[in-house]
């Protein structure tokens, strides 16, 4: 059956754009392939929009963002503002206010391990392979939004780490419903040892697991769960995990996958999804003709699934990267010391190659 959709692209700063251009097309071609219709809008966000309006978010972005049945992001943030902390406007806020605006409190981030990609980990294959990790992390709370203070001479500073019970409720909920799903394991991470916060994090995710009695809890402090993610991380299903702690264990969860350009993540809540490969705008590299759009790719797979509900275009979307990578090709950041260098493409190379061996797949499986 064929949907009609609109899809706004917000491709930010950094390789943003050059990614974003990759995810776009594969659902391009994947309407064209299905006859589904997607209609595109663009609109700024971050430095760029900064740089255009003075604002990282601006009303009009943020119109079309509710007006649309689904976004796909690309990155925000700019050099300048690392090497000036006390700019008071900030690529950064362009991102949280759009993710409280659409009610976006949950980040699912699949640690999707392809077999092709075990020897470029720093992890050795063996500890890796039949890694399968879905996270769970809580966006609209936490240091992240609460309140912050700067003595008047600069010399102290405070970030209030802060939860609300029915925060933690709504995401345990489709935490625990996704591992019925699959493994029916649950892994809560928090710091109940030490913060009050992360006392009540816990109390709640204990109370919620009740209804759900097919599925195993299991409680990690963060410290400890970093190091198992290391370890053994074949142990873990789905992870539970707030907004600071999901954000710093998924940069770590990245480098079981090989590279952060292969890890894609969708930001959910009651209505508009917002997708986006997890890493940054990496300014070091932008224009170079060098980022990895694989993982923005797979985040346009992650839309059609959760937003859309549909099923075999990401599974073909998948297939469609496992078949290059079987092939042998790779950007920079996933090479091996096996990889043949002339096999080793740019951005605009591999975003071809996947348009190219989707539609071969297609039309093997049309005949």
């Amino acid at each position: 059956m064929s949907i009609k959709k609109n899809i706004l692209i917000i491709s930010g700063d950094g390789i943003g754009p050059e990614v974003t251009h990759w995810g776009k097309a594969v659902l391009s071609e994947i309407a064209k392939q299905f006859n589904h219709q997607f209609d595109f809008e663009d609109a700024l966000m971050g430095h760029v929009a900064i740089e255009a309006t003075g604002n990282p978010l601006t009303d009009e972005t943020l119109t079309k963002a509710q007006n649309a049945d689904a976004i796909l992001f690309g990155a925000v943030g700019h050099a300048k503002y690392d090497n000036d902390p006390s700019l008071k406007v900030r690529p950064e806020q362009g991102l949280l206010k759009i993710r409280k605006e659409l009610g976006l409190f949950a980040n699912l981030r699949p640690i999707l391990l392809f077999d092709e990609l075990l020897e470029a980990s720093s992890i050795k294959p063996e500890i890796l392979k039949g890694t399968d990790i879905l996270f769970f992390r809580e966006l609209t709370g936490d240091v992240y939004f609460g309140k912050k203070y700067r003595s008047e001479d600069k010399n102290t500073a405070s970030d209030l780490m802060i939860y609300h019970r029915y925060e933690v409720e709504r995401i345990a909920h489709k935490a625990f419903k996704a591992a019925q799903l699959r493994s029916k394991k649950v892994c809560s991470v928090d710091k109940a040892n030490v913060l009050e916060s992360s006392r009540l994090w816990r109390e709640t995710v204990q109370e919620i697991a009740k209804q759900y009695p097919d599925v195993t809890l299991e409680h990690l402090f963060i410290d400890n769960a970093a190091m198992q993610l290391i370890k053994n991380p074949k142990q873990f299903d789905v992870v539970l995990t707030a907004n600071l702690f999901g954000d710093i264990l998924t940069d770590e969860a990245s480098q079981i996958a090989g590279s952060m350009g292969m890890l894609a993540s969708a930001s959910v809540g009651e209505g508009i999804g917002f997708y986006e490969p997890i890493h940054g705008s990496a300014h070091d590299i932008a224009g170079k003709n060098i980022a990895n759009p694989l993982a923005s790719i797979l985040s346009a797979a992650l839309l059609l699934e959760i937003s859309f509900g549909l099923k075999k275009e990401p599974l073909l979307i998948i297939e469609t990267i496992k078949e290059v990578l079987k092939q042998g090709y790779r950007t920079a950041d996933i090479a091996d010391a096996n990889t043949e260098k002339s096999n080793i493409l740019g951005t605009q190379q591999m975003g071809e190659k996947v348009i190219e061996t989707l539609i071969k797949l297609t039309n093997q499986n049309t005949k």
